[in-house]
């Protein structure tokens, strides 16, 4: 379970949110919402241990994110803005590293089937920099095919994915919650997800 208690992030002299409490229980998917500059990709970075909040704490299970460091780090997926994916390397070789970063079993086959998967039949050797931007991003999404994790972290998940794609996201997503995990993601478009979903709304 993901707890956030009295959590407050400051950017500059501007205060993006504060005594903001939340809980997110296995099988949960929590929307954040609101406008640019909300502090939406703040929030979700500090879940991860990536920007520190001025006040407040992040606790996994009972216990703060920064004392349990790579026992954390081992549960969660996160998937940024930028995709995370290095122009001089192919689909395979991509997920390959991230699997050995997040110390899980590198599959040749079962990263070939994700690929195939999510869309990438026949790219899956081609060198990043020649792939569109929603072949990317597909690239980065392949993760979610692959891994045992508990908790996902998705900033704009279906940003540069065509209708078939986000369709096959948002089932990856509900099979994920079905399963007992937790999801906290942003978005502008509505999520159509089966399952326990909640929003949470941030002031600009």
């Amino acid at each position: 379970m993901l707890e956030i208690h009295n959590l407050e992030c400051v950017r500059g002299d501007h205060r993006l949110f504060s005594a903001l409490n939340f809980v997110v229980s296995p099988g949960e998917l929590l929307h954040v919402k609101g406008p640019n500059g909300s502090g939406k990709t703040t929030l979700l970075r500090t879940l991860c241990g990536l920007s520190q909040p001025s006040q407040g704490k992040v606790l996994w299970r009972g216990e703060a994110i920064d004392a349990l460091a790579d026992e954390y780090y081992r549960e969660l997926t996160y998937i940024g803005h930028l995709n995370g994916v290095k122009d001089e390397l192919t689909a395979v070789e991509t997920l390959y590293f991230a699997a050995k970063l997040s110390q899980q079993e590198a599959d040749e086959d079962a990263i070939y089937e994700a690929l195939r998967r999510i869309g990438l039949r026949g790219r899956e050797e081609l060198p990043a920099k020649v792939l569109s931007q929603g072949q990317k991003r597909r690239v980065a999404l392949a993760r979610l095919l692959l891994n045992t994790t508990r908790l996902w972290v998705l900033d704009e998940p279906y940003t540069a994915l065509d209708v078939a794609a986000i369709g096959l996201l948002q089932e990856v997503i509900a099979g994920h919650l079905n399963s007992g995990g937790m999801v906290v993601l942003t978005t502008h478009q509505d999520v159509e997800i089966e399952g326990v979903v909640r929003q949470l709304n941030l002031a600009a």
